[in-house]
């Protein structure tokens, strides 16, 4: 395995390449000990072959292995029978992954779930909402473990109990942000994280591209939260589709910058995300006695008085302020104020910033 480990750590050589080097040898070690000659004999570009042999001289065979085994890191290559078979199947596959934790199950569906990283409360909201729901009906779901809307879809899988795995634009030994690292420990222990950058990979900006081909590999279908009209989220959105695979936005205001993108995919033909019910209907998994369950409404399980409900019905899962409300209701201050807080015991709403609410549903 030293071996293979050393030839994934080449880089600038395609994977195409590397999987034609090594059908000309019986493994990698051969390959660290071949000449010069026959690597030219068989057509390799000088580039290439210097890349090669550069490498040879300067790896540290041992010590670098090591290091993999101490992090305690697993490494797979395309030809190791447990590489993904969703990544196989994809234009320009990683030639190997880096892994702390596992992989995601093959038999199992997978979701990615994606969107900016300064996200509104309301894509927060939707993102850890459908994240929730898809987990508890046993998807895996798929992210880039950034900040915003990737953060609070693994968070929401975790939290109904499901697996979740972190797809970095670095070396799978570096929490990037550095603020998600409790998130960075948790999902080595309830999925995994899953790099194609060796170790010790800083996140460059250069490497945040191809890393969105992995994150819509690994998934069946990908939904996009909020992007704006040009964003990384897009271009996971695009490799998705090149890849054959169903992508789904979410609709948000017209005038909200951070729709623009998922609008514009509604408008190029992605599915509309209206409710994980609604979505798990569309994809033909859910189950009738698991939408009675969800198709029950907080109205249904709740008792509310009438000014109660008159409150209650001016929420939607945007932000509402207090002024809004009250210029809804008609209440006076002090009315409003102890509606809004039994509302919020019952769990019908909560407060996500001073004076804002939101619907919780």
């Amino acid at each position: 395995m030293k071996y293979e480990y050393w030839f994934a750590n080449i880089q600038g050589v395609s994977c195409k390449k590397k999987l034609a080097l090594l059908s000309n040898v019986k493994s990698a070690e051969e390959l660290y000990y071949i000449e010069e000659t026959t690597l030219k004999k068989w057509g390799l570009e000088e580039k290439d072959c210097n890349k090669i042999l550069e490498s040879v001289k300067e790896w540290k065979l041992e010590a670098e292995y090591e290091k993999l085994l101490e992090k305690q890191v697993k490494f797979y290559t395309i030809q190791n029978p447990e590489y993904p078979e969703r990544l196989r199947a994809i234009p320009a596959p990683p030639f190997a992954l880096y892994v702390k934790g596992k992989l995601p199950e093959e038999d199992v569906s997978s979701v990615a779930i994606v969107g900016a990283r300064e996200c509104s409360p309301y894509g927060r909201e939707m993102a850890k909402e459908f994240s929730e729901c898809l987990a508890d009906a046993g998807f895996q779901v798929i992210s880039g473990m950034a900040r915003g809307i990737d953060g609070a879809s693994h968070r929401g899988a975790l939290s109904a109990g499901g697996t979740s795995f972190g797809v970095l634009g670095c070396g799978v030994d570096i929490c990037y942000p550095r603020e998600n690292i409790e998130l960075y420990m948790e999902l080595q222990k309830s999925g995994g994280i899953i790099s194609e950058l060796p170790l010790g990979m800083q996140p460059l900006p250069q490497f945040f591209p191809a890393r969105n081909r992995i994150i819509s590999g690994l998934a069946d279908v990908v939904l996009v939260i909020e992007a704006k009209e040009k964003s990384g989220s897009l271009i996971t959105a695009d490799m998705a589709l090149e890849q054959g695979k169903d992508v789904y936005a979410l609709p948000g205001q017209v005038n909200s910058r951070l729709s623009r993108g998922c609008h514009e995919l509604i408008r190029q033909g992605a599915g509309i995300l209206l409710s994980p019910k609604d979505l798990l209907e569309e994809l033909g998994i859910f189950h009738k006695e698991e939408m009675k369950k969800m198709g029950k409404t907080t109205e249904n399980k709740i008792s509310l008085e009438s000014p109660e409900k008159l409150v209650y019905s001016c929420f939607d899962f945007q932000p509402r302020s207090l002024s809004d409300i009250l210029g809804m209701t008609g209440f006076s201050i002090p009315t409003l104020m102890n509606i809004l807080i039994n509302l919020e015991l019952k769990g019908c709403i909560k407060e996500i910033s001073k004076n804002y609410y939101v619907k919780v549903n």
